[in-house]
């Protein structure tokens, strides 16, 4: 099942375990239990540390826990780990046996003291990009609390529960069988859920910061980029975001991305991680900004408050805060979001296998998206509200290859329909002023991404779009304030522009350091 380049990669890592663990299985006699049994046994051969006992009692079949030999508990996989999932079994064999998660003593020790007990099931699909991250988040906090239970639960090879629980969008996460969060979570915000005085903690911890040169707001392919041009610099360094990657981590294949040839977004936003760490780069995760008080003077402190009301201190800022996707704003929209409206056509799509699905967006992402879907569900209508696509020709042309799409122009999507439990239908708005309907069962949303500058609107110049003004140096309307990536007026959003931008950003931000006087001291801002 493995290939030899992972088992000998694989047979590495194993060397790692500092204590036997066991993957003990609950089978059948089925032919995903025989897939189970065989991906197991493969593993448990490539170390002596690894023993497969066949004699679990879960009612959930195809299912497995690993857990220490000797310990009655572990993390569990109703799900054969493969795909996107294959790294967070890695990840849970090496903790289980003993290798400590890569967190913060502080978070570590609140995840100890949780009481519990916390049951959690996390529903993925093994395409789903993000569910990893919430899944390897869920995981090492079983590890570390043993009051902490997950068992990660493929969608594909549990349909029942999947259709009692209408679940039509992953990562989907209950706990103690009462939904808790659907979407992708670091394991701060999982946190914070649970212990109610984590925003006071969070905050009290960063109180006492000293400012710093330069605070980059966004972990995203610009942030990354500037945080390491600024540090380099022998600046002193921060980085405040809520996820690293960005919009990074919600993108599948990237293949233009100068010098890799072919990559996903978690793989990327991992790789802008790990060069970020080998830098004096202050990190700090899973925080968002909410407003921005410029310094009273060139060359003085900007105060940055957060949403947990912590406030930082900077002499320039540089605001790299990315977009989100742009939502339709149609009746039926917010009402079945998760119940048929989805974003996600890699996370997503599985569930939808041989149904009826539009797609609203005409360019590159909707035209991907529609690709995608087409290998997977019965029938995708395009609908773009434009008179042509405007996505590139490459994909148009791979597009009108497929017989199972209809694209439709002219088409305004106004209304989503349902039956108060998922989406049944859609109706648009034709080129000829009438409505028009159409039976279905899923809508991916793909008409492009907002700024996320909601908190900036009274503070400086954006354009009539919400993008921060910005020019050829990447300053803003601010003095010491500075900006780069999705957020900005720079054209053509893309990967490796917000990347050069960011690197622009941190030039421009040192250029303006070495320029100004050396500032009084003046009264620090508070929340």
């Amino acid at each position: 099942m493995l290939q030899d380049p992972i088992k000998t990669q694989l047979k590495g890592y194993l060397t790692d375990l500092a204590h036997p663990i066991v993957l003990e299985a609950s089978l059948d006699d089925t032919p995903k239990s025989r897939e189970m049994h065989e991906l197991l046994h493969e593993v448990a051969a490539l170390s002596d540390k690894v023993q497969v006992s066949e004699t679990g009692q879960a009612t959930r079949r195809p299912s497995f826990v690993i857990r220490r030999d000797g310990a009655k508990t572990g993390v569990t996989f109703a799900a054969i780990p493969l795909g996107h999932e294959f790294t967070s079994f890695v990840l849970a064999m090496l903790q289980v046996g003993g290798h400590a998660p890569k967190i913060p003593d502080d978070v570590a020790a609140r995840i100890r003291a949780l009481p519990g007990p916390y049951n959690f099931e996390t529903y993925v699909a093994l395409s789903c990009q993000n569910c990893p991250d919430v899944v390897q988040a869920l995981n090492a906090m079983c590890v570390l609390n043993p009051n902490i239970h997950n068992v990660t639960i493929d969608g594909a090879l549990f349909p029942d529960e999947v259709a009692a629980r209408n679940i039509m969008s992953v990562p989907q996460v209950y706990l103690n069988g009462k939904l808790f969060e659907t979407g992708r979570m670091e394991i701060e915000q999982i946190l914070a859920k649970l212990d109610t005085d984590a925003p006071r903690q969070a905050a009290e911890k960063l109180k006492d910061i000293a400012p710093f040169d330069v605070l980059i707001i966004g972990e995203g392919p610009a942030g990354a980029s500037a945080a390491i041009y600024a540090a380099r610099k022998g600046l002193r360094t921060g980085l405040l975001g809520d996820r690293f990657g960005g919009q990074v981590m919600d993108t599948a294949g990237i293949e233009n991305f100068i010098s890799i040839p072919e990559t996903d977004g978690p793989k990327l936003a991992a790789a802008l991680e790990a060069h970020v760490r080998q830098y004096d780069v202050e990190i700090i995760p899973g925080q968002r900004a909410k407003e921005l008080f410029p310094a009273t003077q060139p060359g003085g402190l900007h105060g940055v408050v957060l949403e947990n009301g912590a406030v930082l201190h900077s002499r320039t800022v540089i605001l790299a805060t990315g977009a989100h996707w742009r939502h339709l704003g149609v009746p039926g929209e917010e009402e079945y979001r998760t119940r048929g409206v989805a974003y996600c056509p890699h996370c997503d799509g599985p569930f939808y296998k041989g149904k009826r699905v539009a797609v609203a967006g005409g360019g590159n992402s909707g035209v991907e998206a529609a690709i995608d879907l087409a290998g997977i569900v019965a029938h995708v209508t395009l609908l773009q509200r434009g008179s042509h696509l405007k996505a590139d020709k490459v994909l148009q042309d791979k597009l009108h290859t497929l017989s199972n799409v209809t694209v439709l122009t002219e088409a305004l999507t106004t209304r989503i329909e349902g039956n108060g439990r998922n989406v049944t239908g859609l109706t648009y708005r034709g080129g000829d002023g009438a409505d028009h309907h159409i039976d279905l069962e899923g809508v991916f949303v793909q008409i492009g991404l907002l700024p996320n500058t909601g908190w900036l609107k009274d503070t400086l110049k954006l354009n009539d779009f919400g993008e921060i003004i910005v020019n050829d140096h990447g300053a803003t309307s601010i003095p010491g304030v500075f900006a780069a990536g999705d957020a900005t007026t720079t054209p053509y959003k893309q990967i490796v522009i917000a990347i050069g931008e960011g690197a622009k950003a941190a030039l421009s931000a040192f250029d303006y350091l070495i320029r100004v006087p050396a500032p009084a001291p003046q009264k620090l801002v508070t929340a």
